[in-house]
């Protein structure tokens, strides 16, 4: 009986140490070169044999969640030659016809949805109602893997491909992209190191350092992985604008990227988007300006990147990996915030949910009082006010939209900066009613 039992946990010792030698080895080799991935491996599939479970959760952002105050549920839709798509994410506009008005003159008037997952980004930006306005090839610089692309149409030269492709119609643009964002936007292929790719952030982040007082500042050089771990998401989820008729991308940050420094610029170089088609104001579009909220809230200054809360870490046997599904947090809680925040699921997303429900109430309060200002300046414009009383409020109208929008667009609800969101919506409730006051 005693030699048995001796050689039972003998046995299991033996395992038990095998077990452990196997993960040591699986550490020291986190992955296995199945294939030779060069700067022009574009497929992301082709990657993911080298790396199938950064690439298994790649190929989950085809989901579709809808959390309270963000995300997309499936809207069945009949396919037609001029769209294929069976399902699309629900409408914005008819969720709230308000921003019809907003953007009265502009394409976003005509079709606007809930964001998808990266999966979708090209494929909706190819079939959006949108594009029957005439659109530039610059809107691929942030909808598909772009990097390959652009080195092949600047003959190697990564910023002249960009230059070129941007004055490109889009119908012809469209036809040089394969894939949405994939692995070689973010990796280096040899060394698997965070990159940024995206000529847009690497100029607009050197633009903004030299406001900082930093010269010739090189992303790819000078940033830390941390930073590299932010600068990476942010080369897209960012305000833009398309400058001159070359239809050049620009980050907007030479002074600052709070919301009153991107003002302060466009109000600098005198730039609008369009007219506005109700009140002939010279309105501002704000896109996506998730990176610079983020730099005003407090995860930015407590040193959390983009990637811990959207693509936390995960253990895969002895490995640990990022998770590549990029989703929201509230769909990930554990991993994405009880890392750092010692409190139940339901207490954290209590707390998120009481952050976008007051930024929401705020925002609708400011819809509101853009539209009183619209319609007034409508109004007095029909019964031939002075042009001095109409110039002073459609400047207002201008930095009310903008203002609102700011948070409008951006996809947090008002959590990656709750005070930020809040004082901006407070901004333009104001500019709107000092627009009215300004016709009386």
């Amino acid at each position: 009986m005693t030699v048995a039992v001796s050689a039972g946990l003998a046995a299991a010792l033996t395992a038990f140490l095998v077990n452990i030698f196997e993960r040591k080895q699986e550490a020291k080799n986190p992955f296995y070169r199945v294939v030779e991935l060069t700067d022009e491996t574009v497929d992301p599939e082709i990657w993911g044999k080298n790396f199938p479970m950064q690439y298994d959760g790649y190929k989950k952002t085809v989901d579709m969640v809808r959390t309270r105050f963000g995300g997309s549920e499936a809207m069945p839709r009949t396919p037609r030659q001029v769209d294929p798509r069976s399902v699309v994410a629900q409408s914005k506009l008819e969720e709230d016809p308000r921003l019809k008005r907003m953007w009265a003159g502009y394409a976003f008037s005509v079709d606007f949805r809930e964001e998808r997952g990266h999966a979708y980004m090209l494929l909706d930006q190819i079939f959006t109602e949108r594009q029957k306005v005439k659109q530039p090839g610059t809107c691929l610089h942030c909808h598909a893997s772009m990097y390959v692309p652009y080195k092949k149409a600047g003959a190697g030269d990564l910023i002249k491909g960009f230059e070129k492709v941007n004055q490109m119609p889009y119908s012809d643009a469209k036809e040089l992209a394969v894939h949405p964002v994939a692995c070689i936007d973010c990796h280096d292929p040899k060394t698997m190191q965070l990159r940024v790719t995206r000529p847009g952030f690497i100029e607009g982040i050197r633009a903004f350092k030299v406001s900082q007082g930093i010269e010739d500042y090189d992303v790819n050089t000078m940033a830390t992985r941390q930073e590299m771990r932010t600068f990476v998401c942010g080369q897209c989820h960012v305000e833009y604008y398309f400058k001159g008729p070359e239809k050049r991308l620009v980050y907007p940050w030479s002074k600052g990227l709070k919301v009153d420094d991107i003002m302060a610029y466009y109000d600098e170089i005198e730039f609008k988007d369009w007219m506005h088609k109700e009140s002939g104001a010279r309105t501002l579009k704000a896109q996506h300006p998730e990176f610079e909220m983020w730099n005003q809230g407090i995860h930015a200054r407590s040193g959390v990147a983009c990637a811990d809360c959207h693509m936390p870490y995960k253990r895969e046997g002895a490995m640990k990996i990022s998770d590549h599904h990029v989703r929201s947090p509230l769909l990930n809680i554990n991993r994405a915030c009880q890392t750092c925040h010692k409190w139940p699921e339901e207490e954290l997303k209590g707390r998120v949910e009481q952050i976008q429900e007051r930024t929401f109430r705020l925002r609708n309060l400011a819809m509101d009082a853009l539209m009183n200002l619209i319609d007034d300046i409508k109004r007095d414009s029909e019964a031939g006010k002075p042009p001095a009383s109409l110039a002073a409020a459609r400047d207002y109208q201008r930095k009310a939209q903008f203002y609102l929008d700011f948070v409008e667009a951006e996809n947090s609800t008002g959590f990656h900066a709750p005070q930020e969101s809040a004082r901006i919506l407070g901004e333009s409730i104001n500019y709107s009613r000092l627009g009215q006051t300004a016709l009386r």
